[in-house]
């Protein structure tokens, strides 16, 4: 977490973290009467007022009416996330439902199913949207793969992953393959390339092509064309979205035009996959990232926060990136301790 430069005293910590909180649970203004009745130290409604006064001024909070309390701005959510939240620690009720949600028999049965059921406990468990983004087929580790060849230039191409994840998708090249040219390419990668991604595959397939000795076989020269032609046409992964409908019952998306521009939003997966992929640009291997309004690059989103992580293989590479998207007035504390434990077990799951 980044720590602020600002220079707090005790006081101000103490009445921020209050009204984040209580802002958080109800969605209403706090009052500088309600502070001074839960203040440790017992201040007077007239001493929160200026305390509040001067969060106020130097932008940790705003009100929303001259007569209202205060609402945190976007400046006082991140000084709460990284200056005054408690360390993330996830409860054993919570715990205990994402196991039996994601570890049961029929969730472990396919990478799939583990993906799309994560999204889905996600958007539970936070009210929100959940969003788990599996990596591209580039960065998928080859099991097995084969081609088949279709009529009008077409050919079928089928992988399987060593997480057993398995895609297909069609392809169109220029070149007149036979059957038997496209089962020696395959074996011939699946021998020497087993547990390579598709895109390491294709940059060694095309450095034994730039040795002399190697620049004209032909099975080499087939290789690298359904490889790359693979790569273009099916790099884009899947984006698995659960919980979009949860938006409309939020008081702080009651704009229609807002709502109807977040949902835009989520139907277009490749903005998705910039939104993570940037979100998580600054998130260190072990961290989970928080972009709070208008910390976020994406117009539609500067009222909105995004909590996400990165989730790993074995040997480091990257095997997707898990969400929530939510109102600036979300639960920080509960849910990025959420997302850190599922990532960690969305790790542990892909990797046996």
């Amino acid at each position: 977490m980044r720590k602020s430069g600002f220079n707090f005293d005790e006081r101000k910590k103490e009445i921020l973290a209050a009204i984040v909180k209580f802002h958080v649970t109800t969605g209403q203004p706090v009052g500088s009467f309600a502070l001074a009745r839960q203040s440790s130290e017992k201040l007077s409604s007239a001493t929160m007022r200026n305390l509040c006064a001067e969060l106020e001024d130097e932008g940790f909070l705003t009100h929303p009416h001259t007569s209202a309390g205060r609402v945190p701005t976007d400046k006082g959510y991140r000084y709460y996330v990284d200056n005054l939240m408690s360390a993330p620690g996830l409860s054993s009720a919570d715990a205990l439902f994402i196991n039996r949600q994601l570890l049961d028999e029929e969730t472990l049965a396919s990478p799939e199913r583990m993906m799309e059921r994560t999204s889905q406990l996600l958007s539970q468990l936070s009210d929100n949207v959940g969003i788990v983004v599996p990596p591209s087929l580039s960065q998928d580790r080859l099991h097995h793969v084969e081609f088949v060849r279709l009529p009008d230039s077409r050919i079928l191409v089928i992988t399987a992953s060593t997480t057993g994840r398995v895609q297909d998708r069609v392809i169109r090249v220029d070149e007149a393959f036979t059957q038997h040219d496209l089962n020696s390419t395959a074996r011939y990668l699946i021998e020497n390339f087993r547990g390579w991604s598709l895109s390491e595959i294709r940059d060694e397939l095309i450095r034994r092509m730039s040795e002399e000795k190697a620049l004209y076989d032909t099975l080499l020269r087939n290789a690298v064309l359904l490889c790359s032609q693979s790569l273009q046409d099916g790099d884009q992964p899947d984006v698995f979205i659960e919980g979009a409908s949860n938006i409309i019952a939020k008081p702080d998306f009651a704009d229609t035009e807002r709502m109807r521009a977040l949902f835009k939003m989520f139907e277009q997966k490749s903005r998705i996959v910039k939104l993570l992929n940037e979100c998580l640009k600054e998130a260190r291997r072990e961290s989970v990232a928080v972009r709070i309004g208008s910390e976020n690059s994406f117009l539609d989103l500067r009222d909105c926060t995004v909590i996400a992580s990165p989730c790993f293989y074995g040997d480091g590479s990257t095997a997707g990136q898990i969400g929530v998207v939510g109102p600036t007035r979300i639960e920080y504390d509960r849910l990025i301790s959420i997302v850190n434990y599922i990532a960690k077990l969305f790790e542990r799951v892909l990797n046996e």
